[in-house]
């Protein structure tokens, strides 16, 4: 990151002020192509959380593009999530008198509440955990430390874009804020292009942020390694401890933003999910799941509308054993299938084995002459009734 080193000789001596200096723009035109800042560093952030994520997944004994299947669900929920978000809690950017409405669906142009992401992103990867049926809290475990990650490398689209900064300050580290405009000249702090005319210096909360999510990652990585934390603790110690870093960033800054009583409502939420994030992790189970619990295929669990199939697949269940014969047609892969019922060729070999078992029991039973050691009229008679009664057995179901 360049620093400007601006120097202010006096007669009294020489005073150095080193200040960081904001980006002339955020948006480059490639032709027709606009080039946005913000939506390049959330989208390497993205694709440095799946790559890193399923590197992490693999050496716990997952399956090699795992994440990459679940993130198909969850970044498009955690975008939309994390727009949402920031448009209930600055509305005011976009509806009232002069706003227009539909600039709240502009994702390009910055503005994406972290809670939320992470919110709507872990519904959209609790419905991948479900269709590829590994555990979720094995999997949040995982990819925690690289979202964390991607939010420090998004942070760097809020530092193009100049928001999310604090308040003026005479810092050395401070951060300077230029006015941009656009090709006629009007005010466009979005699109357009600074003057190089300084209008503030500013907390670089963003810069803070960055660099305390980076200290967050590395002690996550070490105490994964240490502890072998799993079934969801680790999600929830980054959970916390970005809430931690949050709430102090929250308290150094001044832009427009909702309040309640006076403080922002990132503050309370970051204070409320916090102490969520803390009671999992005390409560939650301890140790690491095995290899072949993260396998696809090991949650076996119905969605909440297969429950009425599986009712009825269990009534044509019990059909089949009360009918000899009948065989339940396989449905799908996650279908219970009832086995066959004992058909002619079963029913013959268990004929057999009873005749062979009252031939043996009249031998054993029978009585001998004792000079000849012929069996005698009586056991003859009885291993002969034996043998019927074998035979009438084949007629039996």
């Amino acid at each position: 990151m360049t620093v400007q080193v601006l120097a202010d000789t006096a007669a009294s001596g020489t005073s150095v002020l080193a200040y960081i200096p904001s980006p002339p723009q955020g948006v480059w035109q490639l032709g027709p192509l606009p080039l946005r800042a913000y939506a390049l560093c959330i989208i390497i952030g993205i694709i440095v959380a799946i790559w890193w994520g399923d590197k992490r997944w693999q050496a716990r004994g997952g399956q090699q593009g795992a994440i990459l299947d679940v993130a198909m669900f969850a970044v498009p929920f955690g975008l939309i999530g994390g727009r949402l978000y920031h448009v209930a809690t600055d509305w005011q950017k976009y509806f009232g008198a002069g706003k227009n409405p539909v600039e709240a669906l502009y994702i390009w142009q910055g503005g994406l509440g972290i809670w939320g992401a992470v919110f709507l992103g872990g519904v959209g990867a609790w419905i991948g955990c479900r269709v590829y049926r590994i555990p979720l809290p094995a999997l949040g475990d995982a990819v925690a430390p690289p979202i964390l990650l991607a939010q420090a490398i998004g942070r760097l689209g809020n530092y193009f874009n100049q928001e999310l900064y604090g308040r003026e300050t005479t810092l050395p580290w401070g951060l300077e804020i230029y006015p941009r405009f656009d090709a006629n000249g009007d005010p466009d702090p979005m699109n357009g292009v600074s003057s190089g005319v300084v209008l503030k210096v500013v907390q670089p909360t963003f810069l803070y942020e960055m660099l305390w999510s980076l200290l967050v990652v590395f002690l996550l990585v070490q105490i994964d390694k240490r502890y072998r934390i799993g079934h969801g603790r680790l999600f929830a110690l980054y959970v916390a401890g970005y809430c931690v870093g949050r709430f102090v960033v929250e308290l150094l800054r001044d832009d427009e933003a909702t309040h309640i009583a006076g403080i922002r409502i990132n503050s309370f939420t970051a204070a409320l999910v916090f102490l969520a994030a803390i009671a999992y992790f005390v409560f939650a189970t301890r140790g690491r799941e095995t290899p072949a619990q993260l396998q696809p295929g090991a949650m076996e669990r119905p969605w909440p509308w297969q429950l009425a199939e599986l009712r009825r697949v269990g009534a044509r269940s019990e059909a089949a054993d009360a009918e000899p014969g009948v065989v339940l047609e396989k449905k799908s892969d996650t279908e219970p299938v009832e086995p066959a019922a004992p058909g002619k060729d079963a029913e013959a070999t268990a004929a057999k084995e009873s005749d062979a078992a009252g031939v043996n029991e009249s031998e054993a039973t029978g009585d001998k002459d004792p000079e000849t050691g012929d069996t005698t009229p009586e056991a003859e008679s009885s291993g002969t009734g034996a043998t019927e009664s074998g035979d009438s057995g084949k007629n039996v179901t």
